[in-house]
């Protein structure tokens, strides 16, 4: 074998011209970006939907919202009806805890049903919440935002609630309609409802 063959070349093979090598490494640099915009284009997409606006289930989207984008997703938080609550700044300071029908309370439904006692109820989260040290709904709300979570108020729940855009956290998008919503539920690899 010659020294002048190329590696992987036979000695009976033609010898690799410089516009051969050329062209070689044009088709591989292509090959490599062709690979590089296919693979840059993993980015996570998530979509929650949330509907339920009681002092409990404020926490399932944040966290599971803030999280997700602490790991670069991109994540849109849809609130619709009562979920909606979470968004409104006044309300959102006010939301409940429901001691009716909620199997982790460690009480029957008839001692829940007495007045008063979806109040205790909250009071002993909100309670647990602040010696654990958890965040609040409103540092949720801003740690989201921050993280660039895209938090939307139904257009069609704020009319129906007769809420002003005002009324919500700055940051929220409003005006976000359900075909939005659910263009982006399309796109998205994991969809959540809570």
């Amino acid at each position: 074998m010659s020294t002048d063959t190329p590696s992987g070349a036979d000695a009976n093979d033609e010898p690799t011209t410089e516009a051969d090598l050329v062209a070689r490494v044009e088709k591989l640099e292509e090959k490599v970006a062709t690979l590089e915009t296919d693979d840059g284009d993993d980015g996570k997409k998530m979509t929650i939907v949330a509907t339920q606006g009681s002092f409990d289930m404020a926490y399932p989207p944040l966290i599971l919202a803030s999280t997700a984008a602490a790991f670069d997703w991109e994540v849109v938080v849809f609130h619709t009806f009562w979920g909606l609550d979470i968004l409104h700044e006044d309300n959102s300071k006010d939301l409940k805890l429901s001691a009716v029908g909620n199997p982790n309370m460690p009480m029957p439904n008839a001692l829940a049903a007495l007045p008063g006692m979806d109040a205790m109820a909250t009071r002993m989260m909100r309670k647990k919440i602040d010696e654990n040290g958890t965040a609040t709904i409103e540092e949720l709300i801003d740690l989201s935002l921050e993280q660039g979570v895209d938090l939307q108020a139904c257009q069609m729940t704020i009319d129906l609630m007769g809420y002003d855009e005002d009324d919500f956290y700055d940051g929220v998008t409003t005006g976000v309609g359900a075909a939005t919503a659910l263009q982006h539920m399309a796109e998205s690899d994991v969809q959540l409802l809570v």
